[in-house]
Protein backbone atom coordinates (compact mmCIF):
# COMPACT_ATOMS: atom_id res chain seq x y z
CA UNK A 1 0.00 0.00 0.00
CA UNK A 2 1.18 3.55 -0.83
CA UNK A 3 -0.08 6.87 0.46
CA UNK A 4 -1.66 9.12 -2.16
CA UNK A 5 -1.34 12.85 -1.42
CA UNK A 6 -2.32 15.95 -3.36
CA UNK A 7 0.19 18.62 -4.29
CA UNK A 8 -0.24 21.54 -1.88
CA UNK A 9 -0.36 24.02 -4.76
CA UNK A 10 -1.83 22.47 -7.92
CA UNK A 11 -3.61 19.52 -6.23
CA UNK A 12 -2.05 16.96 -8.60
CA UNK A 13 -2.26 13.45 -7.01
CA UNK A 14 1.22 12.23 -6.00
CA UNK A 15 2.23 8.73 -4.86
CA UNK A 16 4.37 9.09 -1.73
CA UNK A 17 7.32 6.67 -1.39
CA UNK A 18 7.30 4.86 1.99
CA UNK A 19 8.90 6.93 4.75
CA UNK A 20 9.30 10.14 2.71
CA UNK A 21 8.84 13.34 4.74
CA UNK A 22 8.06 15.52 1.71
CA UNK A 23 7.43 15.23 -2.02
CA UNK A 24 7.95 17.72 -4.86
CA UNK A 25 5.46 18.01 -7.69
CA UNK A 26 7.12 17.55 -11.08
CA UNK A 27 4.58 19.91 -12.68
CA UNK A 28 4.53 23.04 -10.47
CA UNK A 29 7.72 22.23 -8.43
CA UNK A 30 5.91 22.88 -5.12
CA UNK A 31 7.23 20.89 -2.12
CA UNK A 32 4.47 19.37 0.00
CA UNK A 33 5.55 18.41 3.55
CA UNK A 34 4.15 15.18 5.00
CA UNK A 35 3.13 14.93 8.66
CA UNK A 36 2.83 11.46 10.20
CA UNK A 37 0.81 10.88 13.35
CA UNK A 38 3.26 8.71 15.27
CA UNK A 39 0.87 8.29 18.20
CA UNK A 40 -1.88 6.79 16.08
CA UNK A 41 -1.96 3.08 15.24
CA UNK A 42 -0.63 2.21 11.82
CA UNK A 43 -4.04 1.18 10.51
CA UNK A 44 -5.42 4.66 11.17
CA UNK A 45 -3.08 6.28 8.64
CA UNK A 46 -5.18 7.10 5.59
CA UNK A 47 -3.78 5.03 2.76
CA UNK A 48 -5.06 4.55 -0.73
CA UNK A 49 -4.16 1.74 -3.07
CA UNK A 50 -1.44 2.53 -5.56
CA UNK A 51 -3.15 3.66 -8.80
CA UNK A 52 -0.85 1.29 -10.69
CA UNK A 53 -1.75 -1.67 -8.49
CA UNK A 54 -4.57 -2.87 -10.73
CA UNK A 55 -3.05 -1.55 -13.94
CA UNK A 56 -2.14 -4.01 -16.66
CA UNK A 57 1.15 -2.12 -16.97
CA UNK A 58 2.26 -2.93 -13.43
CA UNK A 59 4.73 -5.83 -13.08
CA UNK A 60 3.53 -9.13 -11.69
CA UNK A 61 6.00 -11.31 -9.79
CA UNK A 62 6.26 -13.61 -6.81
CA UNK A 63 8.92 -12.33 -4.37
CA UNK A 64 11.68 -14.80 -3.58
CA UNK A 65 14.77 -14.33 -1.39
CA UNK A 66 17.62 -13.04 -3.55
CA UNK A 67 20.80 -15.07 -3.89
CA UNK A 68 23.55 -13.19 -2.03
CA UNK A 69 26.19 -14.82 -4.26
CA UNK A 70 24.84 -13.47 -7.54
CA UNK A 71 26.78 -12.52 -10.63
CA UNK A 72 28.27 -9.09 -11.34
CA UNK A 73 28.07 -7.51 -14.81
CA UNK A 74 28.80 -4.03 -16.09
CA UNK A 75 28.61 -1.98 -19.27
CA UNK A 76 30.92 1.05 -19.37
CA UNK A 77 30.64 3.62 -22.18
CA UNK A 78 33.11 6.46 -22.69
CA UNK A 79 32.99 8.66 -25.79
CA UNK A 80 35.47 11.45 -26.59
CA UNK A 81 34.09 12.09 -30.13
CA UNK A 82 37.57 12.28 -31.64
CA UNK A 83 38.10 14.53 -34.67
CA UNK A 84 34.69 16.18 -34.43
CA UNK A 85 33.30 19.51 -33.29
CA UNK A 86 31.76 17.66 -30.32
CA UNK A 87 35.12 16.44 -28.98
CA UNK A 88 35.52 15.83 -25.24
CA UNK A 89 38.69 14.98 -23.32
CA UNK A 90 37.96 12.89 -20.25
CA UNK A 91 35.17 10.43 -21.03
CA UNK A 92 37.32 7.44 -21.99
CA UNK A 93 39.40 8.07 -18.87
CA UNK A 94 36.15 7.99 -16.84
CA UNK A 95 35.35 4.53 -18.19
CA UNK A 96 38.86 3.28 -17.45
CA UNK A 97 38.62 4.59 -13.88
CA UNK A 98 35.24 2.93 -13.43
CA UNK A 99 36.57 -0.38 -14.71
CA UNK A 100 39.51 -0.18 -12.29
CA UNK A 101 37.19 0.56 -9.38
CA UNK A 102 34.73 -2.23 -10.16
CA UNK A 103 37.46 -4.86 -10.47
CA UNK A 104 39.57 -3.77 -7.49
CA UNK A 105 36.97 -2.46 -5.03
CA UNK A 106 33.82 -4.46 -5.81
CA UNK A 107 35.11 -7.75 -7.18
CA UNK A 108 33.63 -7.53 -10.68
CA UNK A 109 35.29 -10.11 -12.96
CA UNK A 110 37.10 -8.41 -15.84
CA UNK A 111 35.42 -10.82 -18.24
CA UNK A 112 32.00 -9.59 -17.07
CA UNK A 113 32.64 -5.96 -18.00
CA UNK A 114 31.95 -4.60 -21.49
CA UNK A 115 33.83 -1.37 -22.18
CA UNK A 116 32.76 0.59 -25.25
CA UNK A 117 35.17 3.37 -26.31
CA UNK A 118 36.62 4.69 -29.55
CA UNK A 119 40.01 3.27 -28.53
CA UNK A 120 38.76 -0.32 -28.67
CA UNK A 121 40.35 -2.20 -31.61
CA UNK A 122 37.25 -4.30 -32.28
CA UNK A 123 34.44 -2.72 -34.29
CA UNK A 124 31.80 -4.38 -32.10
CA UNK A 125 33.23 -2.57 -29.05
CA UNK A 126 32.95 0.90 -30.54
CA UNK A 127 30.26 3.08 -28.83
CA UNK A 128 27.91 3.21 -31.82
CA UNK A 129 24.16 3.38 -31.36
CA UNK A 130 23.70 -0.27 -32.30
CA UNK A 131 26.55 -1.50 -30.11
CA UNK A 132 25.33 0.50 -27.11
CA UNK A 133 21.84 -0.92 -27.45
CA UNK A 134 23.13 -4.48 -27.76
CA UNK A 135 25.41 -3.95 -24.75
CA UNK A 136 22.40 -2.91 -22.67
CA UNK A 137 20.52 -6.01 -23.85
CA UNK A 138 23.53 -8.15 -22.84
CA UNK A 139 23.62 -6.50 -19.41
CA UNK A 140 20.06 -7.54 -18.58
CA UNK A 141 20.00 -10.86 -20.42
CA UNK A 142 19.74 -13.86 -18.12
CA UNK A 143 19.95 -11.85 -14.89
CA UNK A 144 18.64 -13.56 -11.76
CA UNK A 145 17.96 -12.69 -8.13
CA UNK A 146 21.19 -11.67 -6.41
CA UNK A 147 22.84 -10.22 -9.51
CA UNK A 148 24.46 -6.77 -9.40
CA UNK A 149 24.50 -4.72 -12.62
CA UNK A 150 26.23 -1.44 -13.44
CA UNK A 151 25.66 0.85 -16.43
CA UNK A 152 28.09 3.76 -16.69
CA UNK A 153 28.00 6.38 -19.42
CA UNK A 154 30.31 9.35 -19.94
CA UNK A 155 29.71 11.45 -23.02
CA UNK A 156 27.28 13.91 -24.53
CA UNK A 157 23.61 14.03 -23.56
CA UNK A 158 20.81 16.00 -25.15
CA UNK A 159 17.03 16.39 -25.35
CA UNK A 160 14.32 15.79 -27.92
CA UNK A 161 10.76 17.06 -28.01
CA UNK A 162 8.28 14.61 -26.43
CA UNK A 163 4.95 14.33 -28.23
CA UNK A 164 3.45 11.58 -26.04
CA UNK A 165 2.65 13.81 -23.06
CA UNK A 166 4.65 11.59 -20.69
CA UNK A 167 7.36 14.15 -19.89
CA UNK A 168 6.49 16.92 -17.44
CA UNK A 169 8.92 19.33 -19.12
CA UNK A 170 7.92 18.29 -22.65
CA UNK A 171 11.32 16.77 -23.52
CA UNK A 172 12.85 13.30 -23.67
CA UNK A 173 16.41 13.00 -22.39
CA UNK A 174 18.93 11.28 -24.67
CA UNK A 175 22.41 9.77 -24.83
CA UNK A 176 24.60 10.55 -27.85
CA UNK A 177 26.49 7.57 -29.34
CA UNK A 178 29.60 8.29 -31.35
CA UNK A 179 27.52 8.03 -34.55
CA UNK A 180 24.49 9.95 -33.28
CA UNK A 181 24.55 12.43 -36.19
CA UNK A 182 23.82 9.60 -38.63
CA UNK A 183 22.27 6.82 -36.53
CA UNK A 184 20.36 8.97 -34.04
CA UNK A 185 20.35 9.35 -30.29
CA UNK A 186 19.23 6.84 -27.66
CA UNK A 187 16.06 8.17 -26.04
CA UNK A 188 15.18 7.69 -22.36
CA UNK A 189 12.12 5.60 -23.30
CA UNK A 190 14.40 3.09 -25.04
CA UNK A 191 16.77 2.96 -22.07
CA UNK A 192 13.86 2.37 -19.70
CA UNK A 193 12.42 -0.39 -21.91
CA UNK A 194 15.83 -2.09 -22.22
CA UNK A 195 17.44 -2.04 -18.77
CA UNK A 196 14.74 -0.94 -16.31
CA UNK A 197 11.45 -2.66 -17.11
CA UNK A 198 12.92 -6.19 -17.53
CA UNK A 199 14.75 -6.01 -14.17
CA UNK A 200 13.44 -8.99 -12.11
CA UNK A 201 13.04 -9.25 -8.35
CA UNK A 202 16.30 -9.50 -6.44
CA UNK A 203 18.43 -7.85 -9.14
CA UNK A 204 20.01 -4.45 -8.48
CA UNK A 205 21.02 -1.97 -11.18
CA UNK A 206 23.22 1.08 -10.63
CA UNK A 207 23.33 3.56 -13.51
CA UNK A 208 25.86 6.41 -13.37
CA UNK A 209 25.31 8.94 -16.15
CA UNK A 210 27.82 11.75 -16.62
CA UNK A 211 26.22 13.79 -19.39
CA UNK A 212 24.21 16.91 -20.06
CA UNK A 213 20.45 16.76 -19.40
CA UNK A 214 20.84 13.43 -17.58
CA UNK A 215 18.60 13.97 -14.55
CA UNK A 216 15.85 11.54 -15.60
CA UNK A 217 17.54 9.73 -18.48
CA UNK A 218 16.39 6.32 -17.15
CA UNK A 219 12.78 7.54 -16.90
CA UNK A 220 12.36 6.10 -13.40
CA UNK A 221 8.98 6.68 -11.70
CA UNK A 222 10.47 8.57 -8.73
CA UNK A 223 13.20 11.19 -8.47
CA UNK A 224 15.08 11.96 -5.24
CA UNK A 225 16.51 15.47 -5.36
CA UNK A 226 19.29 16.46 -2.93
CA UNK A 227 20.53 19.95 -2.14
CA UNK A 228 24.03 20.96 -1.02
CA UNK A 229 23.07 20.48 2.64
CA UNK A 230 22.07 16.83 2.23
CA UNK A 231 18.35 17.59 2.41
CA UNK A 232 16.17 15.80 -0.11
CA UNK A 233 12.68 15.71 -1.55
CA UNK A 234 10.89 13.09 -3.61
CA UNK A 235 9.23 13.87 -6.93
CA UNK A 236 6.57 11.67 -8.51
CA UNK A 237 7.43 11.27 -12.21
CA UNK A 238 4.84 8.66 -13.14
CA UNK A 239 3.27 9.72 -16.45
CA UNK A 240 -0.37 10.74 -16.52
CA UNK A 241 -1.15 8.08 -19.13
CA UNK A 242 -0.33 5.41 -16.49
CA UNK A 243 2.39 3.80 -18.60
CA UNK A 244 4.53 1.68 -16.29
CA UNK A 245 8.08 3.07 -15.92
CA UNK A 246 9.31 0.90 -13.04
CA UNK A 247 11.03 -2.47 -12.94
CA UNK A 248 9.59 -5.98 -12.86
CA UNK A 249 10.44 -6.22 -9.18
CA UNK A 250 14.15 -5.34 -9.15
CA UNK A 251 15.85 -2.22 -7.83
CA UNK A 252 17.09 0.49 -10.20
CA UNK A 253 19.17 3.48 -9.08
CA UNK A 254 20.28 6.28 -11.38
CA UNK A 255 22.89 8.89 -10.46
CA UNK A 256 23.23 11.77 -12.90
CA UNK A 257 25.78 14.50 -13.49
CA UNK A 258 23.17 17.24 -13.68
CA UNK A 259 19.46 18.04 -13.90
CA UNK A 260 17.39 17.66 -17.07
CA UNK A 261 17.64 21.40 -17.72
CA UNK A 262 21.39 21.63 -17.00
CA UNK A 263 24.61 20.90 -18.87
CA UNK A 264 27.84 19.20 -17.79
CA UNK A 265 31.42 19.92 -18.88
CA UNK A 266 34.93 18.46 -18.80
CA UNK A 267 37.06 19.39 -15.80
CA UNK A 268 40.66 18.81 -14.74
CA UNK A 269 39.95 19.51 -11.06
CA UNK A 270 39.67 15.88 -9.91
CA UNK A 271 42.42 13.29 -10.08
CA UNK A 272 41.95 9.62 -11.01
CA UNK A 273 42.01 8.81 -7.29
CA UNK A 274 39.26 11.39 -6.62
CA UNK A 275 37.08 9.87 -9.37
CA UNK A 276 37.49 6.33 -8.04
CA UNK A 277 36.86 7.37 -4.44
CA UNK A 278 33.73 9.35 -5.38
CA UNK A 279 32.21 6.46 -7.36
CA UNK A 280 33.18 4.03 -4.60
CA UNK A 281 31.34 6.12 -1.98
CA UNK A 282 28.34 6.48 -4.31
CA UNK A 283 27.90 2.74 -4.84
CA UNK A 284 28.49 1.93 -1.16
CA UNK A 285 25.91 4.52 -0.06
CA UNK A 286 23.23 3.31 -2.48
CA UNK A 287 23.82 -0.33 -1.50
CA UNK A 288 23.00 0.26 2.16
Amino acid sequence: MSMLVNCGRCRTPLVLPPGAMSIQCALCRHVTPIAYDRAAPSHSTPQISDPYRNSSHAPQYTPTPPNVHGRKKAVLVGINYFNSRHMLKGCINDSNCMRHMLTTKFGFPAASILTLTEEQPSAVMKPTRYNMHMAMVWLIQGCQAGDSLVFHYSGHGSQQRDYSGEEADGFNETLCPVDFETAGMIVDDEINDTIVKPLPHGVRLHAIIDACHSGTVLDLPFLCRFNRYGQFTWEDHRPANRRWKGTSGGQAYSFSGCDDSQTSADTSVCTVKDHVNWCNDLLLYSSD
